[in-house]
């Protein structure tokens, strides 16, 4: 059988060999004769390296074929860009033909737009079940098919008991023989039947019992179960309708677990209905489901709408979306919750002040209990960088970072650290500064230039990782205060390993107070820099554990405070602690999670009693300079 080579590794190696052509192009003088050189067989040829374009760890001393994919192998030399290990450097004519364009690493609150996909449900609350209250037959039914519309009083159907018949007639005994308390046994006993007032005065009057009552509807609605037919027998306690109404609808969305750290109870959500063409429709989130949907990944997001005039009807398909400024440590900012009472209840009810929800009687709770924060209690706000930015592979996330003190175009690439997505960007953690320049469009075409050199890249990191981060010479004082600094982080990790929210939320706040004391000062305007952002994103979501009313709540903003603490060890190192990392890989839905202990014994604070031993040691991160 003839054989076939595949046609899609070819066709990529052409692609990439016009773009590295592209980036290598110098000019005139860019070129090389290589024919001469091979039919001379001289020392050049001879010391040439020779690789592949689609397996760049393939290198030989002469031309030949790829063992790997059967291609012919191309000189090393004649792939331009200078440079050394992941750095590379381009002409202004190279550049542009390339498509390089950078963007500015900054701080703002980006706005993340989360779009929901949902259908319209009775709500549970108004959901009325009518059911037989003492034994009898089914005489008639007024409502003999689901789907009818009924008002409160209408009548649903007439039931034959011979009880009835019995209890009205001590009623009348009662009555007969002036029996006060007799008298009002009776009565009660056919209040609870469901007789009404008028009723029961009617047969007072008259004198005269009967074996059958009509069942009145006691709510306006839909009956949406008729679980009854004419001449049935029912026990006491039997379900005959089911009567929903029509005023408020749920809206039901499904949202993705991604989508989770911009989703708060309480939001605005805007959506539209495929039945009402060109209207836009808002509600208020008021509930988010505790749990993901492990086959499809999301989790239940409900908002109550008041559906004056029955514009929604159950069943409607729905796009929704929810638009949330994101702030630091996982938080939201919501300028018009700022400083307001919410129901934990009924998002609908908002206040000013303390008190109570006028629906449900539950004491309201500040809007930060939620994960709301305005703006000016934020404080910095999130380092951002495009996501084009970004070349991901397993658990890397690689950036070209542009060198400012080189005259030519010149690029490192360099691994961070990168928080959650917010539509077109990501907020980054760790590995970039406020100022440096990315490459926001082009970084591939680099990227493939280095790989098919052999060079540090995506897809072939270097023998040695550069670290995430610049250490510091630090005083023996600043030090002692890191130190501080991290006891403060021990006891809010033990406390959500424990469980317990108020420990967490007190140890949470004494680590705040610690940051707030007078610092020894850092000789080194860099060192001074980074402990100021170290600082604040350690204020910042120890806020937010403080803020926490639920222990899952305030486990989220642990994460953000783990990894500040671990970038302020390696960056200035302890006095006299251990300090071991560990790791988690079902946290945040199988996502995994970080976080700093001060012995190798595994307390997972992400879990706590439920999963308490679900971890491991990944690396010590310092320990005391007797022990070195």
């Amino acid at each position: 059988m003839k054989k076939v080579l595949p046609i899609l590794p070819i066709l990529l190696a052409l692609a990439v060999g016009v773009v590295v052509g592209a980036i290598a192009f110098r000019g005139g003088d860019a070129g090389h004769d290589h024919a001469a050189a091979e039919a001379a067989g001289g020392d050049e040829a001879a010391g040439e390296i020779w690789t592949c374009s689609m397996h760049p760890q393939v290198k030989a001393p002469k031309p030949g074929k790829c063992p790997i994919c059967a291609m012919d192998l191309i000189p090393l030399s004649d792939l331009g860009g200078a440079g050394v290990g992941r750095e590379f450097s381009l002409s202004e004519e190279a550049k542009v033909l390339a498509g390089i364009v950078t963007a500015e690493v900054e701080r703002r609150h980006p706005e993340a737009k989360v779009r929901l996909y949902g259908r319209v449900v009775y709500d549970e609350t108004r959901r009325k079940t009518i059911a037989a209250r003492f034994p009898g037959r089914i005489e008639r039914l007024f409502v003999d098919y689901t789907g009818i519309q009924v008002e409160q009083g209408d009548h649903l159907a007439t039931i034959y008991s011979p009880e009835l018949l019995s209890a009205q007639s001590e009623l009348l005994t009662a009555k007969r023989f002036g029996k006060a308390d007799s008298i009002r046994i009776a009565r009660d006993k056919l209040r609870l039947w469901g007789f009404s007032e008028s009723r029961i005065e009617e047969i007072e009057a008259s004198g005269e019992a009967s074996d059958h009552l009509t069942i009145e509807a006691p709510v306006s609605g839909i009956v949406t179960h008729k679980q009854v037919d004419e001449g049935d027998y029912v026990e006491t306690g039997k379900a005959l309708f089911q009567i929903n109404d029509l005023e408020e609808v749920w809206v039901m969305f499904d949202a993705y677990e991604s989508d989770m750290p911009w989703v708060r109870f309480g939001q605005q959500v805007e959506f539209t209905a495929e039945a009402l063409p060109g209207r836009v429709l808002e509600g208020r989130i008021s509930f988010i489901a505790p749990q993901i949907d492990p086959e499809t990944r999301t989790f239940d997001v409900r908002v109550t709408f008041e559906n004056e005039g029955e514009l929604l009807r159950p069943g409607m398909f729905v796009r929704g979306t929810v638009t949330a400024t994101v702030a630091g440590a996982g938080r939201v900012i919501d300028p018009s919750l700022a400083g307001k009472w919410i129901s934990p209840m009924h998002p609908e009810i908002i206040k000013d002040e303390p008190g109570k929800c006028d629906v449900c009687g539950m004491d309201l709770v500040p809007a930060e209990e939620l994960g709301y924060v305005s703006a000016d209690e934020e404080g910095r706000a999130p380092l951002v960088i495009p996501a084009s930015a970004v070349l991901h592979t397993g658990n890397r996330s690689v950036v070209y970072v542009e060198n400012p003190d080189v005259e030519s175009s010149s690029y490192e690439g360099r691994e961070v650290l990168l928080g959650p997505r917010a539509d077109d960007v990501y907020l980054v953690e760790a590995g970039l500064r406020e100022g440096e320049r990315v490459v926001a469009e082009g970084a591939f075409a680099i990227d493939s230039s280095l790989q098919i050199q052999a060079r540090p890249s995506m897809m072939l990191p270097p023998d040695e990782e550069a670290p995430l981060f610049r250490s510091f010479e630090a005083p023996d004082e600043f030090l002692t205060k890191v130190d501080e600094v991290t006891r403060a982080y021990f006891d809010v990790q033990k406390a959500l390993a424990d469980d317990d929210l108020e420990a967490a939320k007190q140890r949470a706040e004494a680590l705040r107070n610690s940051l707030s004391d007078r610092l020894i000062a850092l000789p080194e305007e860099e060192a001074a820099e980074a402990w100021l952002e170290i600082q604040e994103a350690l204020s910042s979501s120890a806020a937010a554990i403080e803020e926490a009313s639920k222990i899952e709540e305030a486990r989220a903003p642990f994460e953000p405070l783990s990894v500040a603490a671990e970038e302020m060890i390696l960056r200035f190192g302890t006095g006299d602690l251990d300090v071991y990392k560990a790791h988690c890989p079902m946290a945040f839905g199988n996502q995994g999670a970080d976080w700093l202990q001060e012995d190798e014994t595994i307390l997972n604070p992400y879990f706590g009693a439920s999963m308490l031993k679900c971890g491991e040691i990944t690396e010590q991160l310092a320990s005391p300079a007797s022990d070195e």
